[in-house]
Formats: C-alpha cells, sequence, structure tokens
C-alpha cells in the first residue's frame, strides 16, 4: 500500500474527537459559525474537525472544549486506548455517540430531560424497551 494514501486517511481518534465535538455543538444548539467564531477558525475548518479530516491540535481542543463547557477529557473517555494500533476503532461509544448525533436521537434526548417526574421517565424507558423488544420478533 502507498503510505501517501494512508497519511491522508483519517484517524479513528480524530473521527471520534470530531463526533463527540458535534454531538455537544448540537445538543448546545450552537452552530459550526458560532463554534469557528469563538475559537477563531473558520466553519469549514469546525466542518473538517467534525468530520476527522483535519486532527484538532491541542490548544484548539482547549479552546473547543471551554466553548462546549466540558472538559477536554470528554473527547477521549471510553476510547480503546490513544494508540490505533489494533484495528483503529474505538470501542464502546461508537453507536451512542452516532445516535446522539442524530436529529432523532437529539430530539429524543431533549424531549426525554423535560420529563422531570422520575416514575414517567421510567415508564418512557420501560415502554421504549417493550417497543425495542415487539421489533425484535419481526
Amino acid at each position: 500500500m502507498n503510505k501517501a494514501v494512508n497519511a491522508k486517511e483519517p484517524s479513528a481518534v480524530d473521527i471520534e474527537v470530531g463526533r463527540r465535538i458535534r454531538m455537544q455543538r448540537r445538543v448546545l444548539g450552537m452552530s459550526q459559525s458560532a463554534l469557528a467564531e469563538r475559537v477563531s477558525v473558520t466553519f469549514q475548518q469546525v466542518q473538517k474537525y467534525e468530520k476527522g479530516s483535519n486532527r484538532v491540535g491541542a490548544s484548539r481542543l482547549q479552546g473547543i472544549a471551554d466553548c462546549l463547557n466540558v472538559p477536554v477529557s470528554f473527547f477521549f473517555e471510553g476510547m480503546a486506548g490513544a494508540d490505533e494500533s489494533e484495528s483503529g476503532l474505538v470501542k464502546g461509544m461508537d453507536d451512542l455517540t452516532g445516535f446522539i448525533s442524530t436529529a432523532e436521537g437529539l430530539a429524543l434526548n431533549r424531549a426525554f430531560l423535560a420529563v422531570k417526574d422520575p416514575r414517567i421517565r421510567q415508564k418512557i424507558v420501560g415502554l421504549v424497551k417493550s417497543l425495542a423488544s415487539l421489533e425484535g420478533d419481526d
């Protein structure tokens, strides 16, 4: 394989960091342009960070974390090591992070958080679990 081609491919860690930037930005209802302005880059640069195609430097990541009200560790929690020695896949959080990053996931989480009564929340979780088990029976 051509090493130059591999050097252009985003790493699994860069992709996961970008996914988490996007997720937290969307949770806060912040646009790419607003984040870009606050960290002094173009919105296109934020897009590249979120796709993982551009690596976020340490000082820039600290600035992004400050803007998104999370610690820098938020971007790395649950990852299978910072090295990409095995398959390059990030362990654990892929499905959850991917879902929360969607419009459906964000809407569902916001609506769920708006329900203040813990008993109603438990009933909602029970309902979703029962619906999921019904879907598995199809």
